[in-house]
């Protein structure tokens, strides 16, 4: 009965802190380097995710902090309607329950274990912002490339689908105050690591940093693939 009475809240908050949230490499053969400088890549990486119609993304982590309330996994697609359709997995008294999620129109509705239907709720009210901004481009992903300090261009790699794309990675530090925008939880500084193909295209975005109070360094990893996404996102 405890959990029926405290899951609905706690998974609520973390449904929305995981849609804020807000990227792993393949390695092969090194290929050199982009002429492009590290804050162009950046920059052209950015343009083509603000102009892409919608991705689909993922996000991950290996190492959740045991006995932590948080998110384990999520994905879905956000698109610049805005919107955004998708599920996470999150982690309650050592459980993992997964949420669907859809957000449009300037609402969020979340489907929660141990309940029925769907919630139209206030993001606002636990302190996040609308999921369906995500692709925003002053407040979503996107936000993050700019911000990133400290950039360093590492090697470039054989990686993607069939090995058919050139991969680099640049690496940099990005403050919690440009973090909240899509992490609200955020605290500190956080080491990024991006990783461009050679198409100008961010394909992943690996933050490292405390995401929750009071606990230690972690890492989530967010992929962006399927640039170019169409996908009619309703109301449920």
């Amino acid at each position: 009965m405890l959990l029926r009475n405290r899951a609905p809240a706690a998974l609520l908050t973390l449904v929305l802190t995981a849609l804020s949230v807000t990227a792993t490499a393949c390695s092969d053969d090194s290929t050199g380097g982009s002429d492009a400088s590290p804050e162009e890549a950046l920059a052209t990486a950015k343009q083509h995710l603000d102009d892409t119609s919608g991705v689909h993304l993922t996000l991950a982590t290996d190492d959740l902090p045991d006995g932590v309330t948080g998110v384990e996994a999520a994905e879905g697609v956000g698109t610049h309607a805005p919107a955004f359709d998708g599920s996470i997995t999150v982690v309650l008294s050592g459980q993992a329950f997964e949420v669907p999620v859809v957000a449009v129109g300037g609402s969020v509705y979340v489907q929660l274990p141990l309940t029925t239907g769907w919630q139209d709720i206030d993001p606002a009210d636990y302190g996040a912002p609308d999921p369906a901004m995500l692709m925003s481009a002053d407040r979503g992903f996107s936000s993050l490339l700019p911000a990133t300090t400290d950039l360093e261009e590492g090697d470039s790699v054989r990686g993607g689908k069939d090995n058919s794309e050139v991969l680099t990675e640049y690496t940099g530090s990005v403050g919690d105050d440009v973090v909240k925008n899509v992490i609200p939880t955020a605290s500190g500084d956080f080491d990024a690591t991006y990783t461009i193909a050679d198409d100008g295209e961010l394909r992943s975005a690996r933050l490292t940093g405390v995401f929750y109070e009071g606990t230690d360094s972690m890492t989530y990893t967010v992929t962006f693939e399927d640039y170019g996404t169409e996908q009619d996102i309703t109301a449920p």
